[in-house]
């Protein structure tokens, strides 16, 4: 069923599908990044399909494999709850220039759950996801400087000091904070 979509996603998309491989029950298409928000649509609504769940997005720095352009990819995980079946997409995307940020559109007006995910890549990757209405960390402090899961980012990096900011107690829930010694 998977090669299926692998199929449907070759006949519908043309050139836009870059390249299609089924191993060991792995379907995945490499697809252009300016269709994927045609071609997310598509996997979602087409009844034949129906991949309605994004289980996940996320991203793979290749900055050290012999192949590295381009150097990121970005990877849904879609799942079709009525036919028991997933496939996987992938969108390469470089860096455009040093300094800017590596971009993709925005699935998540299409899958609300991409909202999350989009935000953890940007959080870990660096990969902005353009038209994401809410982009800013999620796992990092607001302060933190860089991206920990890119391959340069430096092993023994310094972060700026912060001060403790004040948050609500959601163990103890409202009330005074017990008195330390």
């Amino acid at each position: 069923m998977s090669q299926l979509a692998l199929d449907r996603l070759k006949e519908k998309f043309g050139a836009a599908i870059l390249e299609t491989h089924h191993a060991r029950g792995d379907d995945t298409a490499v697809v252009n990044a300016a269709q994927l928000v045609e071609i997310c649509q598509f996997l979602k609504t087409d009844e034949a399909l129906d991949f309605k769940l994004l289980e996940s997005v996320t991203a793979v720095d290749r900055m050290l494999l012999p192949e590295a352009s381009p150097r990121f990819e970005v990877i849904y995980h879609l799942y079709s709850v009525t036919k028991n079946k997933r496939v996987r997409l992938k969108v390469r995307v470089d860096e455009p220039a040093p300094g800017k940020s590596p971009a993709v559109p925005t699935t998540s007006k299409i899958w609300k759950t991409a909202d999350w995910w989009e935000r953890m890549v940007w959080d870990m990757y660096g990969i902005t996801f353009t038209g994401h209405t809410n982009m800013k960390r999620l796992y990092m402090y607001e302060e933190f400087v860089g991206h920990p899961l890119r391959k340069d980012y430096p092993l023994k990096g310094r972060q700026p000091l912060v001060e403790e900011r004040d948050f609500r107690d959601l163990v103890r829930g409202p009330g005074a904070s017990p008195k330390t010694s």
